[in-house]
């Protein structure tokens, strides 16, 4: 089960379901994969909904890869998934956002 104040988010790939986070190194994967200026601007993009096919298969291939998967971004190209389009869009702006979300803190702790 994924866990959302881990970071986690689920997808179906190839009627599996697997658990997608973006870890440090996942997240270094992603802004080297986009070449993007920073980490910023790729939340930026999809705040605006200004983003691409291209970012949502890296945010999902950097996930998976946190996740544990071990497929190649052609695996991801070829799999099919659960939802479809627009639920990898849905997953991919999730496990971002829950990358940079700090879990409140309850009494005292």
């Amino acid at each position: 089960m994924a866990n959302p104040w881990a970071g986690e988010v689920a997808l179906v790939v190839d009627g599996r379901r697997c658990v997608l986070k973006l870890t440090l190194g996942a997240l270094a994967e992603l802004e080297a994969a986009l070449e993007a200026r920073n980490l910023v601007a790729l939340i930026e993009r999809f705040e605006v909904g200004q983003f691409s096919t291209r970012d949502i298969m890296a945010l999902l291939l950097a996930g998976l890869r946190g996740g544990g998967w071990l497929g190649t971004a052609s695996d991801l190209a070829r799999a099919e998934i659960g939802g479809g389009p627009m639920e990898a869009a849905r997953v991919a702006a999730r496990l971002l956002a829950l990358a940079f979300t700090v879990p409140e803190q309850s009494d005292g702790l």
